[in-house]
């Protein structure tokens, strides 16, 4: 059962207004890796990847809150005909895959909630908000394989595998790209 929640929308600029919230969540949820030293999810790493996302033309962020408190938050973006989403793709995919305009695809780009809010259906209310006002195409997300936990939740969703990926990032892992049809129930 999902808890009473209310959401909040945020652009870049309100983004960069409540990084602190961002950088709570994104602690509290990924407290296991960074406790391991994953050095992807530790350090300041997580929120220079914010900061570069913040600057992406369209970003778009929605932040869970329950009884005033920040539990969750889900960010992407379009992807415009430049974005290097697709640099890093491993091996062949059909053709046209990686032509975009800002309106095929949205990139669902982070997406977290803090660790004693799990379990409670909050991500998928998350999910839904956010991509729920969309007017893309498609979605698309990177998932670690080994994430299983995370893997089964998507497909349980609706996202379906298209490829793999290593982004373009310090200390990036091999991604799976999955794709969703939007609107959401399509």
């Amino acid at each position: 059962m999902v808890p009473e929640l209310t959401f909040r929308r945020y652009d870049a600029a309100g983004a960069k207004t409540i990084r602190d919230t961002v950088e709570l969540i994104h602690h509290e949820a990924y407290a296991a890796a960074i406790e391991r030293g994953d050095p992807f999810e530790s350090g300041d790493a997580p929120m220079k990847r914010f900061d570069i996302y913040t600057g992406r033309e369209g970003f778009d962020l929605v932040v869970a809150f329950r009884d005033g408190q920040p539990v969750g938050q889900a960010w992407g973006w379009a992807l415009g005909p430049d974005s290097a989403w697709w640099k890093g793709l491993v091996g062949d995919v059909e053709p046209g895959f990686t032509d975009e305009d800002g309106t095929r695809t949205f990139a669902f780009s982070e997406f977290m909630v803090r660790a004693r809010y799990a379990g409670r259906g909050i991500g998928h209310a998350l999910h839904d908000e956010l991509l729920a006002s969309r007017k893309e195409q498609r979605a698309t997300l990177l998932v670690r394989p080994e994430n299983t936990t995370a893997y089964r939740r998507y497909t349980r969703w609706g996202w379906r595998k298209a490829a793999e990926l290593r982004p373009a990032m310090p200390h990036a892992p091999l991604m799976d790209v999955l794709i969703l049809p939007l609107p959401l129930g399509r």
